[in-house]
């Protein structure tokens, strides 16, 4: 399927990667895939959100609010068996003093002999790439664009970076009108 991606899509794809990697996320979401399509506020689909107060920095900001920068998934399994990170980190804070427990410039440490950035796509940002395919399909374009990633996006009509979109005040629905009108 990558085969038809265009280089702008493709990069919005690496770009991802690059996202979960920088918000120290185990995984690429949604919410990765967003920002990597506002990364390039050039390009024609991402200039269309930026122009609806949908810039890099602001969504940025979003998800680092909505779900944290580092624990994000670590957390919600802790939680489900009953740790409090919160909780923890102010006991281990008590006893030993303010930022204990944060990272002091140091390599972060890697299972294995190498270290890797790869992260995974979560099942619903693997939907997204899927529903971007069909969105050119329908649209009858024979590459998938940015534009399409974007549609695959608001089609999947859940995720992390919906509600970001409709946090900000962005209509979902007008944008994917918007959006099938861009070029390229």
């Amino acid at each position: 399927m990558f085969e038809r991606f265009t280089k702008a899509a493709r990069q919005v794809v690496v770009q991802a990667q690059a996202e979960a990697v920088e918000l120290r996320h185990g995984y690429i979401g949604t919410e990765h895939l967003l920002l990597a399509a506002l990364a390039d506020p050039a390009e024609p689909a991402a200039a269309l959100l930026v122009a609806r107060g949908l810039d890099h920095d602001t969504v940025r900001a979003a998800v680092v609010r909505l779900i944290g920068p580092a624990e994000g998934h670590d957390a919600e399994v802790l939680a489900a068996i009953g740790v409090d990170l919160d909780a923890v980190r102010e006991a281990v804070e008590a006893e030993f003093g303010a930022g204990a427990l944060d990272a002091r410039g140091e390599e972060p440490r890697r299972r294995g002999w190498f270290k890797s950035d790869h992260r995974p796509f979560t099942p619903r940002s693997k939907k997204v790439l899927e529903l971007a395919l069909r969105e050119a399909l329908r649209l009858g374009d024979k590459q998938i664009a940015v534009r399409h990633l974007l549609l695959g996006l608001l089609r999947d009509g859940d995720g992390l970076a919906v509600r970001v979109i409709a946090d900000q005040g962005a209509d979902p629905a007008g944008l994917r009108q918007e959006l099938e009108a861009v070029e390229g």
